[in-house]
């Protein structure tokens, strides 16, 4: 265990030495993430700056709005780590995956195994804030039956479970694990998922966590989260991301 004289804690203090954030949004110009190359640097580099050099990060699939193929998305990948590489940023590692939104379309990629994961069989999932897919625990049990666990990203966002919240047993009871958006750990959305964080927290039900960084601001909100309140908190679940994706 870490001990810190003060309260509050800096960033490359705050993240383990191989800490891996398994959900962001680096590559260039795919999703509402990185705009451009140029961006992509630019937040991987403010992330490097925080200790955080090594990512799996996770382009949006989403239906048509965000409709990217996993050929598009390695390409993306080799075009980040090429540019990395010319401007001699040899201390970050990073790979792709996708944070697929469980929908009609990904149902269809699950069918032909045509996934990326972020790891062996972890795949990162979300649905949409304002219900879930009528055929949930269906999905569920076609990932697991098609040998993957699937990781639920930011359970807490999804207000429609704040006043149900044995839902969220149900979902952990269903196979899913889960992934604590780090920035709801602070006001950024809303001081009921702040609360609803908290809890999930102290019933000792997240997994493992994500930045989710999509752009600057994110990246400076992340500051708030440098405290010894908090990484006590979450300290355990930051050595899970390094032990299970290393």
């Amino acid at each position: 265990m870490i001990f810190f004289k003060k309260k509050e804690i800096l960033l490359k203090d705050f993240f383990p030495e191989g800490f891996i954030d398994i959900h962001s949004h680096l590559l260039p110009g795919i999703d509402d993430g990185a705009k451009d190359l140029e961006n992509s640097i630019q937040l991987i580099s403010k992330m490097s700056s925080y200790g955080i050099k090594n990512f799996i990060t996770t382009p949006h699939v989403l239906g048509d709005v965000y409709p990217n193929s996993s050929t598009l998305i390695k390409n993306k990948l080799e075009e980040l780590r090429t540019e990395l590489k010319k401007r001699c940023i040899n201390d970050i590692y990073i790979n792709a995956a996708a944070e697929y939104m469980m929908d009609e379309q990904f149902s269809k990629l699950l069918e032909k195994n045509d996934i990326l994961t972020l790891k062996d069989n972890y795949i990162l999932v979300e649905m949409s804030y304002f219900s879930a897919p009528m055929n949930l625990y269906d999905i569920i049990f076609e990932i697991q039956l098609k040998g993957y666990k699937p990781i639920l990203a930011h359970p807490e966002r999804y207000k429609f479970y704040h006043n149900d919240f044995q839902q969220y047993y149900k979902l952990k009871k269903a196979g899913c694990l889960f992934q604590l958006n780090l920035l709801s750990l602070t006001e950024q959305y809303g001081k009921g998922v702040q609360k609803i964080t908290d809890k999930l927290l102290k019933e000792g039900l997240y997994d493992f966590v994500g930045t989710d960084t999509h752009h600057t601001n994110h990246l400076e909100l992340l500051k708030k989260i440098g405290n010894k309140k908090t990484f006590e908190k979450i300290n355990e679940l930051l050595k899970s991301n390094s032990n299970t994706f290393k």
